[in-house]
């Protein structure tokens, strides 16, 4: 390990734990980018923002999803 990456982990390891948290996600995130992906899943929220707007489909509450999603599993 080089002396700038023991050195960052050090720093890092003195933060608080919600900004160690808020660092983890932004560095798991830098190393997801895929511009095809993120491209196809801006494609799909578009298309379900659409659905939702023209009344195609009906939102449910998260409870409610929950429910379907048990009932289903428990078949």
């Amino acid at each position: 390990m080089s002396r700038n990456l023991e050195f960052l982990e050090a720093e890092v390891l003195q933060l608080a734990s919600v900004e160690r948290s808020h660092l983890l996600e932004r560095l798991i995130v830098s190393l997801d980018s895929d511009p095809e992906v993120e491209e196809a899943w801006e494609r799909e929220a578009d298309r379900r923002e659409s659905e939702l707007e023209s009344g195609l489909i009906a939102t449910v509450s998260g409870s409610e999803a929950i429910a379907r999603l048990r009932a289903k599993i428990s078949r």
